[in-house]
């Protein structure tokens, strides 16, 4: 009985020899086998949860934040800028900076100026009891430069004033005014007081001297 069960081994271990199969067994194999397919599935799922999300995204992308309203725009017939500084090369390159914004949105630029500058001065006592004469000066110089915006609505305004103001330096201050354009209300339009009707009726004197 031993005989032919080492025989038959024999024939199995020659034949897995011939065959190129390792000497593991058919349990390696049957185990290889399960590791590839699970593989593959699991390649399978990751591919479909990434399409998944492309979609996802692509979705919430073409989703449109955009609203629109009936409302009428407002119109602006003058907007002035005023940026103020200490020092006068940022004023000159931020001043060159808006200006070559409002040329790329289309605005009317009007007048670019430089208002007159502001010194204060402090003198200080350099000696302590004596030498009333030597004393020391500080000032301190605040640059201005102004521009004028013409003929712009409120949704051009608020987006060019927004940009502006996100690169605005440090150490320099603005302030923005508007003249806004607004419809005449309707008591005004009509006369407050009334006019007297037109009498058509012959004056008394009018018969006598007839």
């Amino acid at each position: 009985m031993a005989a032919p069960m080492k025989f038959s081994r024999d024939i199995c271990a020659m034949a897995r020899i011939f065959s190129g199969i390792p000497l593991l067994g058919l349990r390696s194999l049957n185990a290889c086998r399960d590791h590839r397919s699970s593989q593959t599935i699991r390649s399978q799922l990751q591919c479909s949860s990434r399409a998944s999300l492309h979609t996802a995204s692509s979705l919430a992308s073409t989703s449109s934040t955009i609203t629109v309203t009936d409302e009428p725009d407002t119109l602006i017939q003058k907007v002035s800028v005023l940026v103020k500084g200490h020092d006068k090369s940022v004023l000159d390159s931020y001043e060159f900076f808006a200006t070559m914004a409002a040329k790329e949105l289309g605005i009317t630029l009007g007048n670019v100026f430089e208002p007159p500058k502001d010194i204060e001065r402090l003198t200080l006592l350099k000696s302590i009891h004596i030498f009333k004469k030597h004393r020391v000066q500080y000032e301190m110089r605040t640059h201005y430069r102004c521009l004028e915006l013409f003929r712009v609505t409120g949704s051009t305004a608020q987006v060019y004033l927004e940009y502006i103001q996100r690169n605005l330096p440090e150490g320099v201050a603005m302030e923005v005014s508007k003249i806004v354009m607004a419809k005449v209300p309707e008591h005004i339009l009509e006369p407050m007081w009334e006019e007297p009707p037109a009498d058509n009726t012959p004056s008394p004197t009018a018969d006598l001297k007839g």
